[in-house]
C-alpha cells in the first residue's frame, strides 16, 4: 500500500518548486517536448466525495498514485488516508449511512465491464460483490439504512441494465425490476417502500418510474411526447418526488410530483426554471427542507438553494471553478461538498458552509512543475452554421499568439456530450506549444436543450458534420487560424468527427487525431455493448432497417479521400466503441501510404485513465500536431 500523502504539503511543494514549462538545457527538442508535455499530463484530480455520518470526514476517489483509487480525508484537510491500493481504475465511492462501508466501482484494464465492490473505510474486508467477468454494473447509492447497496447489472441479459439491491455482508443480489435496455435505481425512499427507477427509452429520452418495493408494481411518473430527459429524488417523505425535468419545455427545470393517499402520482409541477440555463444536477438535504441546483449555463455551472417548504430560491455563491459537480449534503444539512474544476483548475473537492456561503478548499491536486497561473482560460464565442443555426466554442489561444497560428479544433464525445471550460491537460500542452485550440458544441451537444441535442439524429447527421466547415470558416475568416495548418482531434464520438471531417473535407486539414472513436456504423453496432447498441438507433441509425443510410454515414467508406496524417489512439479493452475500429483506419491508410500511426494501449478501455497511458497519449498527440502543423513552405 502506498505510504499516504498530504495532498495540501503536495500543493505547496509544487507551488515553491514550480518551474517554466520547459527545461533550461534540453537535450534535444523532443526530450524537451515529452517532458513538458508529461508535466502537464500528470497533473492529479479528486472527485466523488462522500461524507461519513459524523460529516467529518470525506471519502474520494484521487489518482495520487497514478491510478484513481479509494481515499479518506478529514473535512478540515490534513493528511489522507488510501483505503485501496488496486492496479484497475476506481470510478466513484459511496460512504454507507450507517457508517460501516465504502462502496465503490471498479473498471478491470479499464474497460466497461466495471465491477462494484465493498470495503470498511480502513481498507479491511475488501471484496467483490458482482460476479467479474464481462457483465456490466453501474454503481448506485445506498437505501436510506444502510443495509443494501443499489447498483444496475445486465447479467441478465447482455442488452439491459436491470435494477438490483446488493447485501454488503453476504453479497446477496435481489432483484427489484427488469428494464427493457439501460435503467438503474434513481433512489429508495426514506422509509424503504418504494423505488424511483430509471430507464433510457433512446439517447435523448428516458421516463422515470415508480415501482412499489413489496410488489414490484410500476407506474409512469413521466408521460410526455416526442424526446425528454428525466432525473429524480425522494423527498423527506415517500410521497414527494423532485425532477429534472424537460416536459412541455426546451430546457431542463427543477420539478416535483405528489403521491395521493393511495400512492397514486400527479401531474409534474415545474418548481424553478431558467431561460438561459439547463439544470445540470440537484441534491436534497436529509432533512427535506433544502434543494441545491446546478445551473448549465453554456457550459460554465451556476449554484442556486431552493427552501423547500416556501419555494423561495436564492442564488447560491459564486462557485470556486466554471464547473461543478457531485453535490451531496453534510448528514447535519449544514454544508454541501462538491467537486469543482475549471480550465485552469484541476479538480478538486470543496466544501460550502451554507450559513455563512464561503467556500472550503479540502484538496489540493499536485501539479509538479506546472505553474497553473500561467495556463490558459478560454473565451466563449458564438458563430453561425452553415443554416444560421448559432453554434458556440470555447477558445483557447496560446500567450503571444501571432495570428494567424496553427490551430486544432477538438470535438467533444457523446455525441449528447458538451464541450466546457473543463481542465485538459492535452489542451494547455498544445498551448504551451504555440498551438491554439478551439473546441465547438456543434448541433447535437447537450446543455442548449432538447431540441439543439436532437439536431443530428438520423439522417441529419449530415448537418452535423457540416458544423465542422462553419468551425473552419469561423476561425479562418476571423484569423485567428491559419487555412494551411488547422488540426482536427476528438475522442469517441469526437473520434468519428475526426474521421468525418478528413474524409468529407480533405483540404481543410494538415493532421488528425482520433481516440478511440467510430468509423464503420456496421461494425460499431455488431460489437459494441448490446445495451449500447440498442439506445443508439435513433441516434445513429437503425442497422436492420437504414443500412445504406449508416453506410452513407460511416467514414471508414470514404476513407481514400483523407491525405492528412493521422494517428489513432484506442484501448485494446474498449467495449464501447470497439478496437475493430481502429485497425479498420490504420489498415487502410496504410494501404495508401498515407503517414499514419497507431498507439494500442493494452490495459486501458474507453479512455485513458493510467498515469503512464495518459503521459504516452498527451506527448504523442502533441508531438504529431507540432510535426504537422509547422508553418509551410513558402
Amino acid at each position: 500500500m502506498t505510504t499516504p500523502i498530504r495532498i495540501q504539503f503536495i500543493m505547496t511543494a509544487c507551488l515553491a518548486l514550480a518551474v517554466a514549462a520547459f527545461p533550461a538545457n534540453p537535450a534535444t527538442a523532443d526530450e524537451a517536448l515529452a517532458e513538458a508535455v508529461a508535466r502537464m499530463a500528470k497533473i492529479g484530480s479528486c472527485g466523488s466525495p462522500s461524507f461519513a455520518p459524523d460529516g467529518k470526514t470525506l471519502a474520494i476517489v484521487a489518482d495520487l498514485t497514478g491510478v484513481p483509487q479509494v481515499w479518506t480525508v478529514p473535512v478540515s484537510g490534513g493528511w489522507p488516508f488510501q483505503v485501496t491500493a488496486l492496479n484497475d481504475p476506481v470510478g466513484a465511492v459511496h460512504w454507507s449511512p450507517d457508517g460501516e462501508w465504502l462502496a465503490f466501482s471498479v473498471a478491470p484494464g479499464g474497460g466497461m465491464n466495471q465491477q462494484v465492490y465493498v470495503a470498511r473505510p480502513d481498507g479491511t474486508d475488501l471484496k467483490r460483490i458482482t460476479d467479474g467477468g464481462r457483465e456490466n454494473n453501474w454503481l448506485g447509492d445506498w437505501t436510506p439504512d444502510g443495509t443494501r447497496l443499489a447498483l444496475a447489472s445486465n447479467r441478465r441479459d447482455p442488452a439491459a441494465m436491470d435494477a438490483w439491491l446488493a447485501d454488503p455482508v453476504s453479497g446477496q443480489l435481489t432483484p427489484v425490476c427488469r428494464n427493457p435496455g439501460i435503467g438503474r435505481l434513481a433512489d429508495i425512499s426514506p422509509d424503504g417502500s418504494r423505488a424511483l427507477v430509471y430507464r433510457m427509452v433512446s439517447r435523448g429520452d428516458s421516463n422515470l418510474y415508480l415501482v412499489n418495493l413489496a410488489d414490484g408494481g410500476e407506474q409512469l411518473l413521466t408521460p410526455h411526447d416526442g424526446p425528454g430527459s428525466f432525473t429524480g429524488l425522494f423527498g423527506a417523505d415517500a410521497r414527494t418526488i423532485y425532477l429534472s425535468s424537460n416536459q412541455d419545455r426546451d430546457l431542463s427545470a427543477f420539478a416535483r410530483v405528489s403521491l395521493d393517499e393511495q400512492g397514486r402520482p400527479g401531474d409534474i409541477t415545474h418548481l424553478a426554471g431558467r431561460d438561459d440555463a439547463e439544470l445540470a444536477d440537484f441534491k436534497i438535504n436529509h432533512q427535506g427542507t433544502q434543494a441545491v441546483l446546478i445551473w448549465n449555463v453554456a457550459g460554465r455551472n451556476e449554484l442556486a438553494l431552493y427552501d423547500l417548504k416556501t419555494g423561495k430560491l436564492t442564488t447560491g455563491p459564486e462557485p470556486p471553478a466554471e464547473i461543478v459537480g457531485s453535490p451531496e449534503f453534510s448528514p447535519a444539512g449544514d454544508r454541501l461538498v462538491l467537486a469543482a474544476s475549471g480550465a485552469v483548475a484541476p479538480a478538486d473537492i470543496w466544501v460550502l458552509d451554507l450559513a455563512a456561503r464561503q467556500f472550503h478548499q479540502v484538496t489540493h491536486s499536485p501539479h509538479p512543475g506546472v505553474d497553473l497561473t500561467r495556463l490558459v482560460r478560454p473565451k466563449l464565442v458564438r458563430f453561425p452554421a452553415h443554416d444560421g443555426l448559432e453554434l458556440s466554442g470555447w477558445l483557447y489561444l496560446p500567450p503571444g499568439h501571432a495570428a494567424p497560428a496553427s490551430m486544432v479544433l477538438s470535438f467533444h464525445g457523446g455525441p449528447e456530450g458538451q464541450e466546457r471550460p473543463s481542465f485538459k491537460s492535452t489542451y494547455q500542452a498544445l498551448l504551451a506549444r504555440g498551438i491554439a485550440v478551439f473546441a465547438p458544441n456543434v448541433r447535437g451537444s447537450s446543455g442548449f436543450g432538447k431540441r439543439f441535442v436532437n439536431l443530428d439524429n438520423g439522417a441529419r447527421r449530415v448537418d452535423g458534420v457540416r458544423d465542422i466547415t462553419s468551425c473552419v470558416d469561423f476561425v479562418v475568416k476571423n484569423k485567428l487560424a491559419h487555412p494551411k495548418r488547422i488540426g482536427i482531434m476528438g475522442g469517441s464520438y469526437g473520434g468519428y468527427m475526426v474521421m468525418a471531417g478528413l474524409t468529407e473535407f480533405p483540404a481543410l486539414f494538415a493532421a488528425g487525431a482520433n481516440l478511440f472513436g467510430v468509423v464503420n456504423f456496421e461494425t460499431f453496432f455488431a460489437q459494441t455493448e448490446p445495451w449500447m447498441a440498442r439506445i443508439s438507433t435513433v441516434e445513429y441509425g437503425d442497422p436492420a432497417t437504414e443500412t445504406d443510410m449508416l453506410r452513407r454515414l460511416s467514414p471508414i467508406h470514404n476513407i481514400n479521400r483523407v491525405v492528412a496524417p493521422t494517428i489513432v489512439l484506442h484501448g485494446a479493452n474498449d467495449t464501447n466503441v470497439p478496437v475493430v475500429e481502429a485497425e479498420q483506419v490504420v489498415e487502410s491508410l496504410k494501404k495508401r501510404s498515407v503517414p499514419v500511426k497507431y498507439v494500442l494501449f493494452p490495459d486501458e478501455g474507453h479512455g485513458f485513465r493510467k498515469l503512464p497511458n495518459r503521459i504516452t497519449a498527451t506527448v504523442e498527440i502533441v508531438r504529431w500536431f507540432e510535426r504537422y502543423l509547422q508553418e509551410p513552405a513558402p
